[in-house]
């Protein structure tokens, strides 16, 4: 793909993705405009100088609130691209501040859209959808029963069970005022696009990790946490839902994605990336652990005296048509032999070294939780699109960031699945 010379606008530059993005397109050659907040004490954002592009990106001040500041932000840039990858993402947050989510999410990408819309701008735009606007994706005939008791209600209902792997056409059961506000956006961009012509591509990028994920997030949350334990720091590591399923790529793969369907995606079309497999919280912190030279022999309940030795035994067996690798644990908890919950207290895990205590903590259950996402990415895969990283590597580059004590943070933190 030739970036050379062309100009591209990242709204949300200065988040963990658009870091990512903004440092591969200026390494292939584009100029990269960055729209960004006006900060009051002048410092660099975080992610921007950790890639060390703080220089090489022309900033243009703009919140996504403000279409005047859009408007003068695409006549700064005069983009063949837009990425619009700026939102409230973190989904407790949402909860708690579901009207701050809405503006920023929904309104904004409006905005955004009306904006280029008035300039009469012809760039692409590629809007970062997300995983969690599938939300409810039912696996197992149980799984309905227990949701159906749960909420008393499925809407829309599944039209064939399992719902695995999620396709584009699956239906969506947002479950979050995020997943909503992001569902929003997504109809938004179609709706230009059909309406006025703008050339709106949707990417419902799964889960994304790597170095530098903000320590609100479940994954830096285990290896921040599993890294303070490595160094003596703390004695234990705590954590909500272990049986929560994501689909985790690395944020490699997803910019690579994101530039691919800019080249090459159909303007009004919705194209899931993923890795095409799925993996447990409680798999992200074993392999966390023997990513710190601890190697995983056994793991027990602490209070019911459930037991698995060697549970990240690797398993390639096929789960809802699709071959794909996996810990053996997962492949019990996806057959539903076995299950975690508060009332287990927590899990101890033993390695030849020491026993690691891993505590459940019932404040971090959410009011609704989203429980396995599992791409279909076959659409994303016609295009040229790979996944280059295994769950190994994505757990790897985490470890070793959080290696550096300057990158440790604070272990006590809500997270997000």
């Amino acid at each position: 793909m030739n970036w050379n010379d062309k100009n591209v606008l990242i709204t949300g530059v200065s988040g963990f993705a658009g870091s990512y993005l903004a440092r591969d397109l200026l390494d292939k050659g584009a100029r990269v405009y960055g729209m960004v907040r006006r900060r009051s004490d002048g410092t660099i954002p975080k992610n921007v100088a950790q890639k060390k592009i703080e220089r090489a990106i022309t900033y243009v001040e703009a919140g996504l609130e403000d279409l005047t500041g859009i408007a003068n932000a695409i006549d700064a840039a005069e983009p063949d691209y837009i990425f619009h990858l700026a939102a409230q993402s973190f989904v407790p947050r949402s909860f708690s501040h579901p009207l701050e989510t809405a503006q920023i999410n929904g309104i904004g990408t409006n905005n955004l859209l009306e904006a280029v819309r008035l300039k009469g701008a012809d760039p692409v735009l590629v809007f970062a959808g997300t995983s969690e606007e599938y939300g409810l994706v039912i696996s197992s005939e149980e799984q309905y029963t227990r949701l159906k008791e749960k909420y008393g209600n499925i809407f829309p209902e599944p039209a064939y069970i399992p719902e695995l792997p999620i396709h584009e056409n699956n239906p969506l059961r947002p479950m979050s005022p995020y997943a909503v506000s992001k569902v929003y956006g997504d109809y938004l961009f179609r709706n230009y696009f059909y309406t006025y012509g703008l050339k709106g591509i949707v990417s419902r990028a799964f889960n994304h990790e790597g170095a530098g994920r903000g320590i609100q997030f479940v994954t830096s949350v285990i290896t921040s946490q599993v890294s303070h334990f490595r160094c003596q720091e703390t004695d234990k590591i705590t954590i909500g839902n272990v049986n929560a399923f994501r689909d985790w790529s690395h944020i490699h793969d997803i910019v690579h994605g994101y530039e691919l369907l800019a080249m090459k995606g159909r303007p009004g079309k919705v194209y899931n990336q993923g890795s095409n497999r799925t993996t447990s919280v409680l798999s992200y912190i074993l392999y966390s652990i023997e990513a710190c030279g601890m190697p995983v022999h056994e793991i027990c309940t602490t209070k019911t005296g459930k037991c698995l030795k060697d549970p990240l035994e690797p398993d390639s067996s096929s789960m809802f048509g699709v071959t794909f690798e996996k810990s053996m644990v997962d492949r019990m908890m996806l057959e539903g032999t076995i299950e975690f919950g508060p009332e287990d207290g927590g899990i101890l895990v033993k390695t030849p070294e020491k026993t690691v205590p891993i505590e459940f903590e019932r404040e971090r259950f959410r009011p609704s939780e989203v429980p396995i996402l599992f791409a279909d990415i076959s659409k994303i895969r016609d295009l040229g699109y790979e996944v280059r990283y295994q769950i190994q590597d994505i757990v790897k580059d985490q470890m070793n960031f959080y290696m550096d004590p300057e990158n440790r943070c604070s272990i006590h933190t809500m997270y997000r699945a």
